[in-house]
Parts: C-alpha cells; sequence; structure tokens
C-alpha cells in the first residue's frame, strides 16, 4: 500500500506547494520564447486578437467568447513579458 492511499493522502503534506507567480511567469517564458513558442504564439494572435472579436449579424455571445479567447493570448504574452524581468 503506498503512502499516498488512503485518508493519508489527503493530508497537506502530501500535496505539492503551488508554484509562485514569478515562476509561472518563467515557465511562460521558457515555452513561448523559444523558436517555437514564438511561432505557436504568433499563430495564437494571428487567430484571436487580430480577428475581429464580433461580426455584424452574429450573436453577441459570439463577441464574448472571442474576447475571451483574445485575453488568454494576452495573459500568455504579459506572462512572457514579466519573465524578462525576473
Amino acid at each position: 500500500m503506498n503512502d499516498l492511499d488512503g485518508w493519508a493522502g489527503l493530508e497537506p503534506a502530501a500535496f505539492e506547494e503551488p508554484p509562485k507567480a514569478d515562476d509561472i511567469d518563467l515557465f511562460y517564458g521558457r515555452v513561448f520564447k523559444s523558436e517555437e513558442g514564438q511561432k505557436v504564439l504568433h499563430h495564437l494572435r494571428q487567430i484571436t486578437i487580430e480577428r475581429p472579436s464580433w461580426i455584424p449579424g452574429e450573436d453577441a455571445s459570439f463577441g464574448y467568447v472571442r474576447t475571451g479567447m483574445c485575453e488568454m493570448v494576452r495573459m500568455i504574452e504579459k506572462r512572457v513579458e514579466r519573465s524578462n524581468n525576473g
């Protein structure tokens, strides 16, 4: 039987400490500053931020979803930028 089986696995000591925000920024930087990561980030930007959030005639919810997608790409870009300062 493993130490993490049963109730013992629910003890706080059994869980890994979550990474700090600065560490997460560094992880994003490592991934998205690579040549491949830059290509992926460019592609994400093209299919979200560089396209209209809403098109006349579409349901308003379409714009809400598109705006949320754009915010995810902006969040990645901000974390990559912050990783330069860390």
